[in-house]
């Protein structure tokens, strides 16, 4: 199976004619969406849902489905039938991949906010988590990790690694590092993470 890593949240994987495409935003690159059968969005926020990029993908591709919690469904009203709310504990195939939703919450910013759902996703032993530490009850072999959040400090991402424990973890989240930040984080990361850790550059894929 093929990942593609695109600006900050978002990835696609690939396997035959098998796509799913997780958590384009608005600072993604169209690409992304390019082909794909299927969509699948953690959570509400600007950085990991684009509707109106959404929007034109699927009119392009009326085959496109796109999963989601409820409250992006409600973003998504131009979509019609194209999108399918999902919860955290549904399974479900999406674009030819079996996915288990997990988590459930955001993880907190400031004194209770953001507040609002956010869904994980595994996926053949890939786990996306969107905007959460959340450790699901799952075999997880590829592990995307976010790196830079407001929500985030180095040690609890090196703690997440460690108690997901997977075979190996990819950078994500990760738009508001510089240069000089992306080298400290993946530094560390690598040498405290108990496991193969690496960052892929924007628009280049790994074999998972």
């Amino acid at each position: 199976m093929r990942l593609t890593k695109y600006t900050h949240a978002c990835v696609r994987l690939d396997n035959g004619p098998r796509t799913v495409v997780i958590d384009p935003g608005v600072w993604s690159e169209g690409a992304a969406l390019e082909g794909a059968s299927a969509v699948l969005i953690t959570h509400e926020h600007f950085d990991h849902v684009d509707a109106d990029r959404l929007a034109a993908a699927q009119q392009a591709n009326p085959a496109l489905k796109v999963y989601a919690p409820a409250a992006v469904v409600q973003q998504l009203e131009k979509l019609g039938d194209a999108v399918v709310t999902v919860s955290a504990g549904d399974e479900f195939e999406a674009g030819g991949f079996p996915v288990r939703a997990v988590g459930g919450q955001h993880a907190e910013i400031y004194e209770g906010l953001p507040g609002c759902a956010n869904v994980g996703y595994v996926i053949e032993g890939v786990y996306h988590p969107g905007d959460s530490l959340f450790v699901p009850d799952a075999t997880v072999t590829t592990l995307l990790v976010p790196t830079s959040a407001p929500w985030l400090k180095l040690a609890e991402g090196i703690d997440f690694i460690r108690a997901v424990a997977p075979q190996r973890a990819y950078s994500i989240h990760d738009a508001m590092l510089s240069p000089t930040g992306e080298q400290i984080i993946d530094r560390w990361h690598a040498m405290k993470g108990n496991t193969e850790y690496a960052r892929i550059p924007v628009g280049d894929s790994v074999e998972v």
